[in-house]
């Protein structure tokens, strides 16, 4: 199977996904979008993969890609691709398929969430393919500051203290998390190299010990990403 990826930034790539999808033998190819790579034909792939970035969806001044990209998307959603959206990405295709309100898709959230935080599943969620995949409480890695509404159609995954939009499935093959399954120790390090300051201290937002204290939350966590890529046919 052909599998393409988008990449914002230099350091948040696909993290535990690359391994697992080379595993079993997927054909795996990157768009760096930061790097002024071009995308391809929708037809040359059959995933599409969206990571995320510390850019804000709307910020086409600084990144006037990013509205091509969202051409690229709804593309790909409208061609029946199965298309996999992390927090930015999710943010990207919230946006493409629409708010169910009289606003923008997305937006910045009461509260910046960056760390270790407890998502309640949805009971939408059972109704969707990843019904049997996600606990009634998962721990998840989070790092956003905006969220969005789940697009009319979509099925939401489910929430947090914090956000109460955590994620949506449409059509059983068009996914976004708010969250990240994905993240190992190295790339949560690679985060915090980056983006440290955003570490401000407030209500949910963990310091970088905490984060990358438990080695083993990362293990599960990404066990939990290879069910959702399994359920989704990979």
């Amino acid at each position: 199977m052909n599998i393409h990826y988008i990449q914002h930034v230099a350091f948040e790539g696909l993290g535990a996904m690359q391994p697992y999808l080379l595993e079993k033998r997927h054909d795996l190819s990157v768009t760096h979008l930061h790097a002024g790579e071009a995308l391809p034909a929708v037809d040359d792939l059959d995933w599409l993969i969206v990571m995320g970035g510390p850019m804000g969806i709307y910020d086409y001044g600084d990144y006037p890609w990013l509205k091509a990209e969202k051409d690229f998307i709804k593309q790909a959603i409208d061609a029946g691709k199965t298309v996999l959206g992390v927090c930015l990405g999710a943010q990207l295709m919230a946006d493409v398929l629409g708010s169910t309100k009289e606003k923008r898709a997305v937006y910045a959230g009461q509260h910046k969430e960056i760390g270790w935080f407890d998502i309640h599943k949805s009971a939408e969620l059972d109704e969707t393919v990843l019904g049997d995949v996600f606990p009634d409480t998962l721990e998840a890695f989070h790092w956003h500051g905006d969220m969005f509404d789940v697009p009319k159609g979509a099925k939401a995954v489910g929430s947090s203290t914090a956000c109460p939009n955590q994620g949506f499935v449409y059509d059983n093959r068009v996914v976004g998390f708010q969250f990240h399954l994905e993240t190992t120790p190295e790339s949560a390090a690679a985060l915090i190299k980056n983006c440290g300051d955003e570490l401000d201290g407030s209500a949910y937002v963990q310091d970088a010990q905490t984060m990358l204290a438990d080695k083993q939350r990362f293990t599960q966590l990404n066990q939990t990403m290879y069910a959702v890529l399994d359920a989704l046919g990979a």
